[in-house]
């Protein structure tokens, strides 16, 4: 009885003494340098959200979601934070890549200025200049804007740049207003001026698109099955803890990137980010669960207005996948 009981206790602490399985490394490559939008992602890492599903989360910046897709096209990132509209026009001209979940389902495209102009209404923007930057996919989609305002061009003038560029010729008065993300460009002009901003949401004028996602390779995703599920359960976690604590997320960037902005606009950025996780049809769903009317909406829009293919129709669902999303409740 000795002997097996010293067995025993020599094979128990044999176990113990074993290394623990190895966390998964995965890269999430963001779509542009830090902001409040992405405060989920770093509060789940410093939750230990990731690293309960045996992962070992790595946050990169990135520097537009062009240049995020084209490194999850190569590989060179696991998964990307994109604007999904940009992924389906590499998409559609064969990068593989596929969204694995998208979570802005109501477009953050806005026209905005400083509150104090009182410009509110689509009205307000006659007699007024509004700052753009060429090409990009707010001034793409400004056009349906118009018409479904009723808006002319020759309503308003124009003046265009790049991204510092717009927020600068609002900051000093160039311009009344620029077209820009309710929950980026309007903190970033808070942040210089400490004056709020007032934006008229595209979405408030029946245009029905989607925005940011996560991405992956199609062929990560197939060779990576049971690791893009757990990164996506991990993901959805992260998102509905930090909706319930939006400060506490918010201070999660600056933990891990004491320069990545200040807390209150970063909180408030983030806070602006919550009411466009879900549409009427999603509401009581777990973020990311996104509808195939919402994404085929966002396809014809594209096609229309956006510049995408327009064999891009025949199958929207080739852009996306909720196959690897959690259920309700896991």
């Amino acid at each position: 009885m000795k002997r097996l009981i010293g067995a025993v206790s020599a094979a128990l602490l044999a176990f113990a003494a074993m290394p623990a399985q190895a966390a998964d490394k995965v890269v999430l490559m963001l779509n542009w340098y830090v902001y409040g939008e992405h405060a989920p992602f770093y509060y789940g890492k410093a939750k230990g959200i990731y690293a309960a599903e045996g992962i070992d989360l790595e946050i990169q910046e990135g520097r537009g979601s062009a240049a995020t897709t084209q490194a999850v096209a190569a590989k060179t990132a696991d998964f990307g934070y994109v604007d999904v509209p940009t992924m389906m026009r590499a998409a559609i001209k064969g990068a593989p890549v596929v969204a694995t979940g998208v979570l802005l389902q109501t477009s953050p495209m806005s026209a905005m200025g400083f509150a104090d102009k009182n410009i509110k209404k689509p009205e307000d923007i006659k007699r007024k200049t509004v700052a753009i930057t060429p090409a990009d996919s707010m001034t793409q989609i400004w056009p349906l804007f118009l018409k479904k305002t009723g808006l002319k061009e020759s309503d308003f003038k124009t003046v265009a740049g790049d991204g510092q560029t717009k927020l600068n010729a609002v900051i000093n008065g160039q311009a009344d207003l620029l077209l820009g993300y309710v929950m980026d460009q309007s903190m970033k002009i808070k942040d210089a001026t400490g004056k709020d901003v007032y934006p008229i949401k595209f979405a408030d004028y029946g245009i029905n698109m989607v925005s940011s996602g996560i991405i992956a390779n199609t062929d990560y995703v197939k060779a990576n099955a049971d690791l893009v599920r757990r990164f996506m359960s991990a993901t959805t976690k992260a998102v509905e803890a930090a909706e319930k604590e939006p400060k506490a997320a918010a201070q999660a960037i600056l933990d891990a990137n004491p320069k990545g902005g200040k807390i209150d606009t970063l909180t408030q950025g983030f806070e602006l980010t919550i009411p466009l996780y879900r549409t009427a049809e999603t509401k009581t769903k777990r973020p990311f669960q996104v509808t195939d009317q919402n994404m085929t909406e966002t396809v014809n829009l594209l096609v229309e207005y956006g510049g995408l293919d327009a064999k891009a129709k025949e199958n929207p669902k080739a852009f996306y996948t909720n196959d690897y999303l959690p259920k309700s409740g896991s």
